[in-house]
């Protein structure tokens, strides 16, 4: 395979990357309305514990388990921020007032 096929197949993944994490977006929009119906905080420790326990035991390379941490724990930093926004809240307080929360 060429350079340049191996850069349209990066393309074409990056695309796909940028599809599903639009779609994992939308389903968190989705969740901050729930939560919020519901008087849930934005910020749930555990359940980001979760996540992160989840995507590292299926983990299976070539990025190592410590990669795959950093961009998720990206990925949920923006999604907690998106959060916040589509609710009009604050990170600081809600993320601070709420750190022993267990759901």
């Amino acid at each position: 395979m060429t350079l340049h096929e191996y850069r349209r197949l990066i393309d074409e993944t990056d695309a796909q990357l940028l599809a599903l994490l639009n779609r994992r977006a939308e389903l968190v929009i989705a969740i901050a309305h729930l939560k919020h119906a519901q008087g849930l905080p934005v910020h749930i420790p555990a359940r980001e514990m979760e996540v992160l326990t989840q995507v590292i035991a299926s983990n299976t390379g070539p990025l190592d388990d410590q990669a795959v941490r950093r961009l998720f724990e990206s990925i949920i930093a923006e999604s907690r921020r998106l959060e916040h926004r589509v609710l009009g809240t604050s990170e600081d307080t809600s993320a601070a007032s709420h750190e022993s929360w267990q759901a």
